[in-house]
């Protein structure tokens, strides 16, 4: 079992930086995929970014490529969004989840584990 407990979020202008945080309980955390998805209100749950268990795999959605980057610590059960050049439309709450596969997905359904997610606003 692994539990997620995401921070970091916040509100920020346009143009601004955050970066979150998500904390996972769990030995097993250092052998599993990570990712990072969002959610505004009214729409579905998207994705953002993943990371493999070795952090030599990184995969981005479109919309964020080039201005998020998606790290991980192992020895500290870290995983980590810098997110760069923040837009209005990247407002939503933000999710960390695990996948007990070690190979970097961006299908939600594939996650087995995730948090409560963490609000980030960005103003026009």
């Amino acid at each position: 079992q692994v539990q997620l407990v995401e921070s970091g979020g916040g509100l920020v202008q346009a143009g601004g930086s955050l970066r979150l945080s998500c904390a996972a309980s769990g030995r097993a955390f250092s052998s599993y995929a990570m990712g990072w998805f969002r959610q505004a209100p009214g729409k579905e749950r998207e994705f953002v970014a993943a990371i493999s268990w070795s952090a030599d795999n990184t995969y981005y959605a479109d919309s964020v490529k080039g201005r998020f980057t998606v790290s991980r610590d192992n020895a500290k059960n870290m995983v980590y969004l810098q997110m760069n050049s923040l837009k209005p439309e990247d407002t939503a709450v933000y999710y960390c989840a695990a996948d007990r596969n070690p190979i970097v997905t961006m299908y939600a359904a594939r996650y087995h584990y995730w948090g409560q997610g963490t609000q980030v606003t960005v103003s026009s």
